[in-house]
């Protein structure tokens, strides 16, 4: 059996919100020999993949039961469901990626938006491939991730193309100034870096706020976070947190909720958007 996914996990949490104060046995009676409770149980703590047609008629049931389930509601579990049986292009990676991060990959490839805030470096969805590299190297903390330098590179020049694509994904990112002031023994490497920042942010669907050096003290400073937005339902969004060895998903609303917060104050901190990009070009004169 795979390891649970934060998809399926996202699922199973929204239906057993659904269910309420019913218990898993008295739904499976309801269900007239649809669903065993051990089945319910299995999808509402990821345990096992879900079915569309099983997700269906769960929906349909809990309509029934006098639980409000809007089309949009039932189309984004619906995109869920179905997404978690197919293979994305990092698949082939699979030896290469950790779960968490094939997991960060597919996020990001369902999401709208992504809300990032980087304490420390450019967010990897605006980094240059020579960037990309030196900071893979930079904060490897294992012989593996050292061998696997090339591949992990690819892979993130390809999870870009969510920016590109039809429908592309609006990005949002805040970064502080230092990350800008790095320096490389690599020649050219933070000047294609800030080239490629003000390149992206003229684009309609990206917006690039600096955070100055001399800003008061801020909520973001406990630590780098990425919202990861599912349109009108902001109880099917996520928040990934990265740290140097581990990451995780804070999935609880009230959680997610709290991040937003923070991502609101780090907004009104910052430079404007227009001001940052004048602030990029002004230091990338210099490098």
């Amino acid at each position: 059996m795979s390891a649970p996914t934060v998809r399926r996990r996202r699922l199973g949490a929204k239906l057993k919100a659904l269910r309420g104060e019913l218990t898993l046995e008295e739904v499976a009676e309801k269900s007239c020999g649809r669903f065993v409770s051990s089945k319910l149980s299995r999808i509402e703590t990821a345990k096992s993949p879900a079915k569309a047609k099983d997700v269906e008629a769960l929906l349909d049931l809990y309509v029934e039961l006098g639980r409000e389930v809007s089309d949009e509601l039932r189309a984004a579990l619906l995109t869920l469901t179905k997404e978690g049986s197919q293979r994305g292009w990092w698949h082939s990676y699979r030896g290469v990626l950790t779960p968490v991060y094939e997991d960060l990959i597919s996020l990001e490839a369902e999401a709208e938006s992504v809300s990032s805030w980087q304490l420390g470096v450019i967010p990897g969805l605006l980094q240059t491939g020579l960037y990309a590299r030196e900071i893979i190297r930079a904060t490897a903390m294992s012989e593996a991730v050292e061998a696997r330098v090339d591949a992990l590179v690819e892979v993130r020049l390809a999870r870009q193309a969510v920016l590109t694509r039809d429908a592309p994904l609006t990005l949002w990112a805040i970064i502080v100034e230092q990350s800008l002031r790095s320096t490389s023994d690599v020649d050219g490497l933070m000047h294609e870096q800030l080239g490629r920042l003000l390149a992206m942010g003229q684009r309609p669907n990206v917006n690039i706020q600096v955070l100055p050096a001399n800003a008061s003290l801020h909520v973001g400073q406990l630590g780098s976070f990425t919202i990861l937005g599912f349109g009108p339902h902001a109880d099917l969004d996520v928040v990934h947190m990265e740290g140097l060895t581990s990451a995780l998903y804070v999935e609880e609303r009230d959680q997610v909720a709290a991040h937003r917060d923070a991502w609101q104050r780090l907004t009104s901190a910052a430079l404007s958007v227009e001001s940052s990009a004048d602030l990029i070009a002004e230091i990338r004169k210099n490098t």
